[in-house]
């Protein structure tokens, strides 16, 4: 995040603390931004994280390609299949 960018909107720093438990390092594989929305994909382990974020969001994070992040899950609901 660029120091404008937080001064501009007042965010945090990056190294807020943060309730949500599941918080999973990766790598961002591919970044799509469109007119509203930004799809990011992050490869976390062997699997990829889609999330779909707002473009003001990905430009103050400065997201691109190769970047390393945190995903951050939170979630009232978190379904489980066997197999």
């Amino acid at each position: 995040m660029n120091s404008a960018c937080s001064e501009r909107w007042g965010l945090v720093q990056e190294d807020m603390a943060l309730s949500a438990r599941n918080q999973l390092p990766g790598v961002v594989e591919s970044i799509q931004i469109g007119t509203i929305m930004a799809h990011v994909n992050v490869k976390v382990g062997d699997n990829i994280i889609e999330s779909v974020i707002t473009r003001t969001s990905a430009e103050e994070l400065g997201l691109k390609k190769g970047d390393a992040v945190k995903v951050v899950v939170k979630s009232t609901e978190v379904m489980i299949q066997k197999g």
